[in-house]
């Protein structure tokens, strides 16, 4: 995944409000949040009063699985919101989907919806004040197991193949170090194996690696400081250290903008799929690329596991035209095989008819992006049908979820006062309502 520039502003507590709602309008507590992402404006929670005539059902039907009235979901962030009134006319039919079953599915079958965590339990944001973006070395065994301590399905991670063809996990391009006072970097792939392994910390007694800085992108070039620091390490690994029942998601990294010839993206593929034949045995695996022609051919090259393209949407351009919108990735996935498509969080949301697009052409939809840190926005791509999302913050993600998921009477029942006030009761819609809030959504995200 593409990190964004900061991740400040991501999920803390907020003093809902409401208002008055006339009988020919619906008014709905928008958003409108300073997250701070190169000065983009970037909603933070979607409707979460929502006042209308009395008549939502006794429970929402969507891909599968059933939500029940009155459970409660925790709510977010500390950003500005603010309200917006619209007229409701000729709202249409929602449109139900299927479960799409071509995601390997752990305790996501209970809940209907796969948790991901982001190279682990969260990237590494350096230049966010906010700790938890520090608080373990991202693409690491360390962060890995630490996410498999929460109820996540899978962790996404980076893999990049060394100069000597051993697939290693990290996410940018280039490595970087300083010596004598000067900056050095390197491209990954042009690293041998050992090389690779010099920078950061050491699994050695005694030994001393090389220092390992990180280029942000407004250019500055920082310490790679964490909280829990740990060792660089390979993809054979990760499968031989991490808990055997956590999924991978496996993201296989090229250079953007780079143009590569079929035979090197086949050693590259290779190379990975010599490690995973060998070594996954029964661990649930995804396959992901936002390389256009790596995508069909890893489907070529082998069954066994699903195949995603990842795609920013339509939230950034791109010379291939492929990687430039929904309506391109469904077009690629289909020509090629591919089993679905990973979107960043705001193309969805700002061209929310293409779900049932993907839906319709039986296409699993994962998101990724800072959004997916809100619980609110989550919750909702959960009623658009959307199959997971990977997410940054493990722990309040988790547990948001869980509590969306929770029989009601688990909440009956033994719940303190202050408890009660500390969650918030989930806004139960009905089938109109929802999508008439589909249908504005687009308005709210600005891109």
């Amino acid at each position: 995944m593409q990190a964004p520039a900061d991740a400040t502003a991501m999920s803390r507590g907020f003093q809902l409000r409401t208002t008055h709602a006339s009988r020919d309008k619906i008014r709905c507590l928008g958003v409108a949040g300073e997250v701070g992402v190169r000065g983009t404006i970037l909603p933070a929670a979607f409707f979460m009063a929502f006042k209308a005539p009395p008549r939502p059902p006794p429970h929402l039907c969507f891909t599968g699985f059933t939500i029940p009235k009155a459970r409660r979901f925790r709510g977010p962030t500390g950003l500005t919101m603010a309200l917006k009134a619209v007229h409701v006319t000729d709202v249409p039919s929602l449109v139900q989907v299927p479960v799409n079953p071509s995601i390997p599915r752990a305790a996501a079958a209970a809940r209907g919806f796969v948790l991901v965590g982001h190279r682990g339990k969260g990237m590494n944001a350096l230049g966010s004040t906010d700790r938890r973006m520090r608080a373990v070395k991202e693409n690491s065994l360390l962060s890995f197991n630490r996410a498999a301590l929460f109820p996540i399905d899978f962790v996404e991670f980076d893999v990049q193949v060394t100069k000597d063809d051993v697939p290693i996990i990290f996410h940018d391009d280039k490595i970087l170090t300083e010596d004598a006072g000067k900056i050095l970097e390197k491209h990954v792939t042009e690293l041998c194996l050992e090389e690779f392994l010099s920078y950061g910390p050491q699994r050695e007694p005694g030994k001393v690696g090389k220092s390992l800085l990180r280029r942000t992108k407004d250019g500055r070039v920082l310490s790679w400081k964490v909280e829990d620091d740990d060792s660089l390490c390979t993809l054979q690994e990760a499968f031989e250290k991490v808990d055997s029942r956590l999924g991978f998601n496996i993201e296989l990294k090229f250079v953007d903008h780079a143009v590569y010839q079929q035979e090197e993206l086949t050693h590259a593929l290779e190379a990975v799929l010599k490690v995973v034949h060998k070594h996954a045995n029964c661990r649930p695996i995804i396959f992901s690329t936002f390389q256009p022609d790596a995508a069909p051919l890893l489907r070529k090259l082998q069954s066994a596991h699903p195949v995603f393209f990842l795609t920013n949407g339509g939230t950034e351009t791109f010379d291939d035209v492929r990687r430039n919108s929904l309506d391109e990735a469904i077009k690629l996935c289909l020509e090629g095989g591919l089993q679905g498509i990973v979107s960043e969080v705001r193309g969805v949301f700002g061209t929310p008819s293409t779900v049932s697009r993907i839906k319709e052409s039986n296409l699993s939809l994962l998101t990724y992006g800072q959004l997916n840190n809100v619980p609110e926005a989550v919750y909702m791509q959960h009623l658009m049908g959307i199959d997971g999302v990977i997410v940054d913050l493990v722990d309040e993600i988790t547990a948001a979820v869980s509590d969306l998921t929770k029989p009601a009477s688990a909440h009956e029942g033994g719940e303190s006062l202050s408890g009660s006030l500390e969650q918030r009761q989930r806004p139960n819609f009905s089938q109109q309502e929802l999508s008439f809030l589909l249908k504005l959504i687009p308005e709210l995200v600005q891109h």
